[in-house]
């Protein structure tokens, strides 16, 4: 597996030299793109530990690590903030439980000019926040307006309140999260080891989730939802409790 740093400031391809000069850390998507290459499909994984940057940067990153073919995994070492987070959501990600994941509206700095100046600022800023939204959403299911409220209160999370909210998609070092592959579980239905009505005790909730971190993965889980519902109409029939 290769491991790929997001670390320091999200910045543009053509701010790099500055950093590198002062010896800061950084991340620009030539630096993904040049890593990305190199990894020609191997598996990989993103160790983020930023405070974030610029959106534009974020957003090409975001791109890159999404349409990359191979097996790809994000893990939140010690911060994803603002713009960073943003990367942290497109692909399968973990966050160490001692890490933070923030997430705000888009600012912008540095701007001068009449009201009008102003008033045209704040809706490329609104537009802007919808664009990084879009992210959060994706990743999540949870509406727009949900998100967008999320950012506006400048919202921190650690790592159970990212994984409540599914921004995340497993606690680093927790040997109690549920992590049985689907192939897995479709073989205990095939054996019928999970029959009668062992299937009525799992959580609706916990399937929904399965469903919506597994997208490719459907059809086995499904099966699974079709197999609780058969249970606990079972156990009516025989006037268990469910």
């Amino acid at each position: 597996m290769k491991e790929i740093n997001i670390k320091g400031d999200i910045i543009v391809n053509d701010m790099a030299w500055m950093y590198d000069w002062f010896g800061i850390d950084y991340t620009c998507p030539k630096n993904i793109i040049d890593a990305l290459s190199d990894a020609n499909g191997d598996e990989v994984a993103f160790k983020i530990n930023s405070h974030g940057g610029l959106i534009e940067a974020a957003s090409e990153i975001y791109a890159e690590i999404r349409s990359y073919k191979g097996k790809k995994t994000a893990r939140i070492m010690g911060m994803a903030a603002s713009a960073a987070s943003v990367i942290a959501t497109a692909c399968y990600c973990e966050m160490s439980p001692t890490a933070l994941f923030m997430m705000h509206n888009v600012s912008a700095s540095g701007v001068s000019g009449d009201h009008l100046d102003m008033e045209h600022q704040a809706e490329v800023l609104e537009t802007a926040d919808k664009t990084m939204a879009a992210a959060y959403v994706a990743k999540t299911g949870k509406s727009e307006d949900e998100i967008l409220s999320l950012m506006a209160k400048e919202t921190w999370l650690d790592a159970n309140r990212a994984l409540e909210l599914g921004l995340i998609d497993k606690i680093m070092f927790d040997e109690t999260s549920i992590n049985l592959p689907l192939s897995n579980m479709a073989n205990l239905l095939e054996n019928n080891l999970m029959n009668t009505t062992s299937f009525a005790s799992i959580p609706s909730d916990m399937i929904e989730k399965l469903i919506k971190n597994q997208q490719n993965q459907k059809e086995d889980l499904l099966n699974v939802k079709k197999q609780k519902l058969e249970s606990e109409l079972r156990l009516l029939k025989l006037g268990g409790k469910i």
